[in-house]
Order: structure tokens, then sequence, then C-alpha cells
């Protein structure tokens, strides 16, 4: 069996993580290594799908979700306007094999983001 990615050990509180923002299926944290001065991470709470390539194919609707929380969260954190990025594969950035959203706000720059 698969050990829990970071994510779903913080969901369940192995790990001690501040959830932002939460619906039934998707939830919000601060990334720990910020590239931006707002930097969130919208996860959805399956670890079903590695990126988002997978989950757009398998559950569009989740995939959704998580772009409307990303707005929700850059209305409350930032001044609207955001980035929202998705890595895929180790060689773009991925190191959390664990689909989920960067959302960027404030002072971006051309910086590419990890995780």
């Amino acid at each position: 069996m698969t050990e829990p990615s970071i994510f779903t050990r913080i969901l369940n509180g192995d790990i001690p993580g501040e959830i932002l923002a939460e619906t039934d299926r998707v939830f919000a944290i601060r990334d720990i290594n910020p590239q931006a001065p707002v930097h969130l991470l919208v996860i959805p709470k399956t670890e079903q799908y590695r990126n988002v390539v997978e989950l757009a194919a398998g559950d569009p609707e989740l995939l959704g979700e998580i772009v409307s929380l990303s707005n929700d969260l850059a209305a409350t954190h930032a001044d609207g306007e955001f980035r929202l990025v998705f890595n895929t594969g180790a060689h773009a950035g991925q190191t959390v094999f664990h689909v989920h959203a960067h959302v960027l706000a404030g002072g971006l720059s051309e910086a590419s983001v990890g995780a």
C-alpha cells in the first residue's frame, strides 16, 4: 500500500498545517516555500489523480471546484487577480504527485513554481 501524500497527512491532522478553506472535495493551505507574496495550494481530498491531465480526464467537475476555490481565495487573500499553476511531471517542477494548484498573487515575476 502506498503511503499517503503530505497533503493527505496535513488534511488528516498527521502533520501540522493551517487549512485556509475547505469544501466537501477540496481544501487549501499556504505553500511552505512561497514563490510570491500570496502562494496558496488548492488540493483535492482524493489522491486518485497524480496531475492535472489525469484530473481533467477523470473528473472535470473536481477541476472546476479547484478553479472556483482558487478564485475565492484570490478574492480574500489578494486583489482578485492571480496566477493558477499546475506542474505536471518531475521535469516541470512537480515534487508531490497528488494533483494540486498553486494560487499566486502579488508582486509576481516570471519565476518558476515548484512542488
